[in-house]
């Protein structure tokens, strides 16, 4: 790599996390009335997804592309699931669904400054070494639901390898989904690793393509019905998979 294209990749990088930060401070009087309050989360939503998550995928150069296989229902609640593999995931997720859904993500993230502030007020936090916080997190799911949101989940546990294609699913969201007996949507964000990627000097402009595939139910599915849920967690991977090849 020469040295231009090094300190191309350099400013780039800095310049996301200038934007993340930057939209943030602007918008945090807002953001802190509307994180205030549950009743008020889908107008911090609202703020999240249409400046937020636009300000920093344009501002990158990004440029979203969605594909609906089935259109959401407005009013239902929904288990969202994709591939995990930039930081730019969060803000595509937002811009797939119009209708307010709330993150499940590692506790880790908290300690960001400034992003973490509000990701720890508005996200679901889970401790993955914790019994206690498992617990933790299907009552908060349980709550969000019983307001009418949705919940979604990265269900790879986390971004894995640059190498790995798509790694094995963890069972939470799915135990989550057949618990509440709400739809199964997989969602697959087939440029997001080759646009911007964990590796410091890599990625490119263009556009950033989601396919949103049909939804999967999970009633008459019991949460004590191991083999149901390894063949649903199955299911599911494979279509994520199939989207990745075939966006």
């Amino acid at each position: 790599m020469n040295l231009l294209k090094a300190i191309f990749y350099f400013f780039w990088r800095l310049w996301f996390y200038v934007l993340i930060t930057a939209a943030i401070l602007v918008m945090s009087p807002f953001l802190l009335l509307f994180s205030s309050r549950q009743t008020w989360y889908p107008q911090f939503f609202w703020l999240a997804r249409n400046l937020w998550a636009n300000i920093v995928l344009y501002g990158m150069g990004f440029f979203p592309v969605i594909r609906y296989d089935q259109p959401f229902v407005k009013g239902k609640s929904y288990m969202l699931v994709s591939n995990h593999s930039s930081m730019i995931d969060i803000m595509l997720m937002l811009k797939v669904a119009k209708h307010p859904f709330v993150f499940v993500g590692k506790k880790e993230l908290a300690k960001i400054p400034i992003f973490g502030f509000f990701y720890k007020r508005v996200c679901i936090l889970v401790d993955r070494g914790s019994l206690k916080s498992r617990g933790f997190v299907y009552h908060q799911a349980k709550e969000r639901l019983d307001k009418g949101l949705s919940i979604c989940i990265f269900p790879e546990g986390g971004v894995p390898k640059h190498e790995v294609f798509l790694d094995s699913f963890k069972d939470g969201a799915f135990r989550l989904a057949i618990d509440y007996q709400i739809p199964l949507v997989p969602i697959s964000f087939s440029d997001n690793k080759k646009r911007f990627p964990w590796i410091f000097f890599k990625g490119s402009i263009g556009k950033t393509r989601a396919r949103v595939h049909k939804s999967v139910a999970t009633k008459g599915i019991s949460p004590s019905e191991k083999k149901e849920i390894t063949k649903l967690k199955n299911q599911i991977w494979k279509t994520i998979a199939q989207g990745l090849k075939n966006p």
